[in-house]
């Protein structure tokens, strides 16, 4: 019977433009799709009523549509998304995978652009919140202070 199982489970799954092992729990499958925090990947069980525990690879092509669609465009509460009050549209969105990366460089080119603090922070390659650059960030393999060689005095030349 174990091998049976092991037969039909699918390698890799894509949802939503991302190979997740076929071996996964649901709840870590959808994890391993960028943008999908632990909250949301139960959340998005919840919803859908898909067993958190059943693998990925088990599943039916119609269970993963379900899945995918939910990922694509979620109904979730606000405290969930991860781009409230965009500042283009103004709305709440969720974005996932590469619109995530995407959005994300298009921020950071913004705050270069109008010179705000963190984004002349972000050009000097420097902390951005705050931490402290003293002894973290440090880009040179030397820590300490070296000595200067030591010039003979004019004194002792003549």
């Amino acid at each position: 019977m174990a091998q049976e199982e092991k037969q039909q489970i699918k390698g890799i799954v894509r949802i939503a433009a991302s190979d997740v092992p076929g071996v996964l729990p649901a709840v870590r499958a959808l994890r391993r799709i960028k943008g999908i925090s632990h909250p949301l990947a139960h959340y998005i069980c919840i919803e859908t009523k898909t067993d958190p525990s059943k693998k990925v690879g088990l599943m039916s092509e119609d269970e993963i549509k379900i899945l995918e669609n939910f990922v694509k465009d979620p109904k979730l509460p606000s405290h969930l998304l991860n781009r409230q009050k965009d500042m283009d549209t103004g709305k709440d969105t969720h974005l996932i995978g590469t619109n995530l990366d995407f959005r994300k460089r298009e921020d950071i080119h913004f705050m270069r652009k109008i010179r705000c603090y963190k984004g002349i922070r972000h050009e000097l390659g420097q902390p951005v919140r705050g931490q402290r650059t003293r002894s973290s960030f440090r880009t040179q393999k030397t820590v300490g202070v070296v000595k200067k060689k030591q010039q003979p005095t004019k004194a002792a030349s003549k």
